[in-house]
């Protein structure tokens, strides 16, 4: 299997997790766990895991004079990425939140173009523009769709943090030409637990564990090991091969993934048109954003 055809595996598996993630997240606050102590959670988890496997199987050094943009990563995609998402998914529904994040992959072709130099080519504007048509196709027939003031401060907060993912996604991509993904993943880590911690600290003393049931801590162990750990990882690891643009396109996909994930175990969905036209769409779109990218490699 090649590297490229991995990184889209690597995704596909990634926007899978995301999918669940909407709701499963929105189970644990705020009824058991505030939304910065889950940061807290997630953060220190994750670090402790990309720790132990990046000292232990990898060893690799950093170079100090890369550590002020690891900290600026660290800022976009630990901090900023899961402070305003946990928060602002409390305050707001599950599709909203899904709505908004489909602004992502613009912000990143804009990012890109300026960061990166990457060209914007029309393959990749039409490529989006599907994604974007699918995933409103999904999205905005959902009778849990509902902006507005009740859930403005929550929208607002799920649009930075889809701003600050993006800077992440383009900032990231010249240090995978260095580092071992874990390399980097561990220092992003280490750096964003310092930023989360002193908003976090006091809601995450306040938790009862006594009395939470088994049912969310098999929800805060998905979120820790599979949305904050193997997701961080995959989606770092996608970058080596494929451009920003590519791996923020898939992130049309959740949508689709959520409601196949709703279909299959809560049996209060189902399979019909719209939703298979949506996946068209939006496969057709992540096609269309890799031509570019896979034309130069060729």
């Amino acid at each position: 299997m090649s590297k490229t055809l991995q990184a889209h595996l690597a995704l596909l598996i990634v926007n899978l997790i995301y999918g669940a993630n909407f709701s499963i997240a929105k189970e644990v606050m705020p009824a058991y766990v505030q939304p910065f102590a889950f940061v807290v959670m997630r953060v220190s988890g994750a670090l402790i895991l990309f720790w132990i496997i990046g000292t232990f199987f990898i060893n690799e050094k950093l170079d100090k004079k890369d550590l002020p943009r690891i900290a600026l990563l660290a800022a976009c995609g630990v901090a900023c990425n899961q402070l305003l998402f946990l928060k602002g998914l409390s305050l707001t529904s599950p599709i909203n939140a899904s709505i908004i994040m489909i602004s992502n992959p613009i912000v990143v072709l804009l990012i890109a173009e300026v960061v990166l130099k990457e060209k914007i080519s029309i393959s990749k504007i039409i490529g989006i523009g599907f994604g974007v048509v699918g995933a409103a196709i999904m999205l905005l027939y959902n009778k849990n769709f509902s902006f507005g003031s009740e859930t403005i401060s929550g929208d607002l907060m799920i649009l930075i943090n889809s701003i600050s993912w993006a800077c992440y996604v383009v900032l990231v991509k010249p240090l995978m030409k260095k580092y071992n993904t874990f390399t980097i993943i561990k220092w992003v880590f280490l750096f964003g637990f310092i930023y989360v911690l002193p908003f976090g600290y006091k809601e995450f003393t306040q938790i009862s564990w006594a009395t939470m049931p088994a049912q969310v801590w098999r929800d805060i162990m998905f979120v820790v090991i599979g949305t904050t750990f193997f997701a961080y990882v995959l989606n770092t690891y996608a970058l080596r091969a494929l451009s920003p643009a590519v791996v923020s396109v898939y992130i049309y996909l959740q949508p689709f993934f959520a409601s196949l994930i709703a279909i299959y175990y809560y049996h209060n969905d189902m399979l019909d048109l719209r939703k298979i036209t949506s996946a068209v769409l939006i496969v057709f779109g992540v096609y269309l954003v890799s031509q570019p990218f896979a034309k130069a490699k060729r």
